[in-house]
């Protein structure tokens, strides 16, 4: 059993700043949000209705597989605020600095771009193209506007240029052209990297319902155009991130590293098998443990293929599982708590405590059984305060074809990806001190 307090919020949403690692690749550190050293930081926003807006995502992000996977767009999400995390980077020549979410769930790097109807409010300026020496569409013929399923082909002159199409689960979309242009990412110490003729979307007809400084998303997953797989060889393949508690009043950071330096390594390291399908990550849970309880993951979960039963998403807040298994876990949980249960405030979330006046509260350790070894969730990525005064478990069931392993249940872990070895490390640390 863990002692906690609840003084700690446990919503993620993060700036990027670069910085070089001289012949081993490059490292982010990661910035929260909304800590006082952001400068996004919002004093009048409060801490509940940042819960509240991060639990919706992500059962609006569920809701997107209601729809098979179309051959003819590129599948994407985009959680513009708080609960994920933003890049700094640059496009185009001269740069003109982006911030945009990264998304281990998206496989493709889309930005909102001049002229667009409609638009989405976007608070930061809106990259102009024209302005780019180095932007270029792509053309119908190419290889690349065929390895993204490009949604059709427009007139542009004497060429077509390759459309893009992604598409949510709300309805609503970006559209707009695939292009290459120069990327940068830079760091406060001076030091710049460029990789140039990057792929991206440039997106003119956005829909999206969604406002605030972010311009789309940095896709992390498989594809052919992910970011990960551009940077190709510079970064074998290798990246990692260690995300850190948030809203402790403090400075602290987070890192997101590439190449060499992203190794896991060290006591405690636990490695699982790693399956890229399409766009995601998937893992393979056997079971949880909650005390001297096992809940199965079942049988009923697997994929038809056999590889994996949950993907690892960086984009979504909450965990969701299968209603069985999700079920079996939360009674598991609430057995082993004193207290009598609550309705949460949002009616969201279904198991909720009150929180002592003390502020004091005791919940279980749930131990995660992956294929190849076991890592413990602490109080930190298991609950949620969603009020002054109520907790609330941070998993959810649901009954869309992909379950997914979400970003507060990833805290104080350093999570490495391997892809040519696929192979997955975690081990549990302290990531304000990585």
């Amino acid at each position: 059993m863990e002692k906690t307090y609840y003084s700690l919020i446990v919503l993620l949403f993060y700036l990027c700043d670069i910085s070089l690692i001289e012949g081993f690749g490059f490292s982010v550190d990661l910035i929260h949000r909304d800590s006082p050293e952001s400068p996004f930081y919002i004093p009048s926003e409060t801490h509940y209705e940042r819960v509240a807006k991060a639990i919706h995502r992500s059962i609006n992000y569920a809701n997107r597989f209601n729809k098979p996977f179309s051959t003819k767009n590129v599948e994407s999400k985009v959680l513009p605020n708080e609960g994920e995390y933003l890049m700094a980077y640059s496009i185009g020549t001269p740069p003109v600095e982006i911030l945009g979410i990264v998304d281990t769930g998206s496989d493709v790097l889309w930005l909102q771009c001049q002229p667009c109807h409609p638009c989405y409010k976007q608070t930061t300026p809106i990259f102009d193209p024209s302005t780019s020496t180095t932007y270029k569409t792509i053309p119908c013929t190419a290889n690349t506007c065929q390895s993204v399923r490009a949604t059709s082909c427009s007139s542009g002159g004497d060429k077509k240029s390759c459309q893009y199409e992604i598409r949510y689960g709300d309805g609503s979309r970006s559209q707009g052209d695939l292009s290459v242009d120069t990327l940068t990412l830079s760091s406060t110490s001076g030091s710049a990297v460029s990789f140039p003729k990057t792929v991206i979307g440039c997106g003119n007809s956005n829909t999206l319902v969604f406002e605030g400084e972010g311009s789309g998303i940095v896709g992390l997953g498989n594809g052919p155009v992910s970011l990960i797989t551009q940077l190709g060889s510079s970064i074998q393949g290798k990246f990692s991130y260690c995300l850190g508690p948030a809203f402790t009043g403090t400075k602290t950071s987070s890192k997101l590293k590439f190449g060499d330096d992203a190794m896991v390594s060290g006591d405690g390291v636990v490695s699982t098998p790693m399956s890229s399908e399409k766009v995601f990550y998937y893992l393979t849970i056997e079971a949880f443990s909650v005390g001297n309880k096992r809940v199965e993951f079942g049988s009923s979960s697997t994929r038809d293929s056999g590889s994996g039963n949950i993907i690892i998403d960086s984009g979504t807040t909450l965990t969701l599982l299968p209603n069985d298994v999700y079920s079996n876990l939360e009674s598991a949980v609430a057995e082993t708590i004193e207290s009598k249960s609550v309705e949460s405030p949002s009616k969201l979330l279904s198991l909720c405590y009150n929180i002592p006046s003390s502020g004091e509260f005791r919940v279980p350790i749930i131990t995660v059984h992956f294929t190849g070894g076991d890592v413990q969730l602490k109080a930190l990525n298991t609950f949620v305060k969603v009020s002054d005064s109520v907790i609330c478990f941070a998993f959810r069931p649901t009954s869309q074809s992909v379950n997914i392993l979400g970003n507060l249940a990833q805290q104080n872990l350093l999570v490495g990806y391997d892809i040519p070895k696929k192979t997955l490390s975690i081990k549990p640390t302290d990531c304000t001190k990585q």
